[in-house]
């Protein structure tokens, strides 16, 4: 997909993003709006997935390990054609496909349910190393949050995956620097994120504006470096692409009321 196009699903994604929270009076707009651009880039132009074939076991998986930000990831799943818009009227209601975290029982599309911090990246260096086992040519793709990052299984995962040399493993730590009480450096500093992962064997690539759609990208396709899994490191911005949402720690869990979303929504118009 070229460039542009994948900036105008991005747009629309945000848009999704500001009608489901909305609706559903909560969820987690913040966060989910500091990875649109990778989860568009993942699922638009470099993972090897059909929504036709959704089971196939060679695909692609994807896990999302900061699993508050399920409104992006539905938004780029009704985008990419696993079901339609009507669904999002169901976000976080009883019974509802797109529940408040992703439910892999529930949802199409979605390899693995998420929403407990730590356990997702867990989880994706698992299916790493099964397919490593097993001769399957997939690659696993996993989304952390920087808050999350302050969770030791985060870490025990990171160490295996080093350890087993799972090359086909990414890592993509989005750091907005902000999380629900307040600043990284408040609550608990995460230090030199890129020396710490070099340190524990893994490639690091550094992406300076994690939510430039062309930085992505080329971090994403990137030779691979054998034997190693690797870690993208993007720098991003909580609430970006709505001028009130950006940079405010506030935004990290509250649903827009119709004032707030009628304006975001005129933003990401214009």
């Amino acid at each position: 997909m070229e460039l542009q196009a994948l900036k105008d699903v991005a747009r629309q994604v945000r848009r999704d993003v500001i009608t489901m929270t909305n609706k559903a009076g909560a969820g987690h707009p913040g966060g989910s709006f500091s990875c649109t651009e990778a989860l568009v880039a993942l699922y638009f132009d470099v993972m090897n997935i059909d929504p036709k074939d959704d089971k196939n076991p060679s695909r692609d998986r994807f896990v999302l390990s900061k699993g508050h930000a399920a409104p992006a990831l539905y938004g780029v799943l009704c985008e990419r054609g696993y079901f339609g818009r009507e669904e999002f009227d169901s976000f976080r209601q009883l019974h509802g496909i797109l529940q408040g975290h992703p439910d892999a029982k529930k949802c199409p599309g979605v390899d693995a349910s998420t929403g407990s911090l730590g356990q997702g990246i867990s989880i994706a260096a698992g299916m790493a190393l099964g397919a490593k086992l097993s001769g399957n040519p997939c690659h696993v793709y996993t989304i952390i949050g920087d808050g999350e990052s302050q969770e030791g299984l985060v870490w025990e995962a990171s160490m295996a995956a080093a350890h087993y040399k799972l090359d086909n493993f990414t890592v993509i730590f989005d750091h907005n620097g902000l999380q629900i009480d307040g600043s990284n450096d408040e609550v608990m500093s995460l230090g030199d994120i890129g020396a710490k992962w070099r340190a524990f064997g893994y490639d690091v690539i550094e992406v300076e504006d994690g939510n430039d759609m062309q930085q992505v990208l080329d971090a994403l396709h990137a030779p691979a470096c054998p034997g190693k899994p690797r870690l993208i490191h993007l720098h991003t911005t909580k609430g970006k692409g709505v001028s009130f949402m950006e940079g405010q720690v506030g935004w990290h869990g509250k649903a827009p009321n119709a004032e707030e979303a009628a304006r975001a929504l005129k933003e990401l118009e214009d």
